[in-house]
């Protein structure tokens, strides 16, 4: 009987993705502290976790619910004199659209989209990327939550490791993916990117509320 094909999901590696074999995976993770990853036994499954968090698969993959409350004293509460980006993706790919908002008054400071043939995690970068520069562009001391560790990552390497392909479609989006690279490299920041914790805190407030 021929081995079953499974699916691995690299939330954080070089770059991240959906990998049909173990030989892609392991090139992915290879080098990369704290990598993370895990293995699915549709494509379907490894779809719907890669747009969630690695914590909700870590362990024995039974998806954690409830913090205690010394893990709620220990996070703490949220800083709001903040702006919070997210991004929302009909289909991966599909129809991408991203924000950003006051975190404190949820009023829209910014929106794109949407654009064809984009993926969540390619929103979540371009609107980090897009709320740092508009910071910066105010003047402003404040610092910018995000909930994708993935986008996160992406900004530190200024390099936006997606393994989407360019289409005819989508060509926009790349444009804007080449220009947020350009912009990372050639501007020097001070504003911190913070982890949103949504366990703890519910929805970020830049959330499009389509879950």
């Amino acid at each position: 009987m021929a081995k079953k094909q499974k699916f691995y999901v690299v939330w954080f590696g070089n770059p991240a993705g959906i990998f049909g074999s173990w030989e892609e995976c392991q090139r992915s993770i290879k080098g990369v502290k704290g990598a993370q990853y895990k293995s699915f036994e549709t494509f379907a499954e490894a779809k719907t976790a890669y747009n969630k968090e690695y914590a909700d698969y870590k362990g024995k993959g039974k998806k954690k619910t409830r913090l205690s409350p010394e893990e709620l004293e220990k996070i703490g509460d949220p800083d709001l004199y903040t702006i919070s980006v997210d991004a929302a993706s009909s289909g991966n790919p599909g129809k991408m659209e991203y924000r950003g908002v006051d975190t404190q008054t949820h009023k829209e400071l910014f929106r794109q989209g949407p654009f064809e043939q984009g993926t969540n995690n390619v929103g979540e970068f371009l609107a980090l990327v897009h709320g740092i520069a508009y910071l910066k562009e105010k003047e402003s001391d404040r610092n910018i939550y995000s909930d994708s560790r993935i986008a996160m990552g992406w900004v530190k390497r200024k390099k936006c490791n997606t393994k989407l392909k360019q289409t005819a479609k989508n060509k926009k989006l790349f444009e804007l993916i080449a220009r947020a690279e350009k912009w990372l490299r050639n501007n020097k920041y001070e504003t911190k990117i913070i982890k949103w914790e949504t366990k703890a805190w519910g929805e970020i407030p830049a959330d499009f509320g389509r879950k």
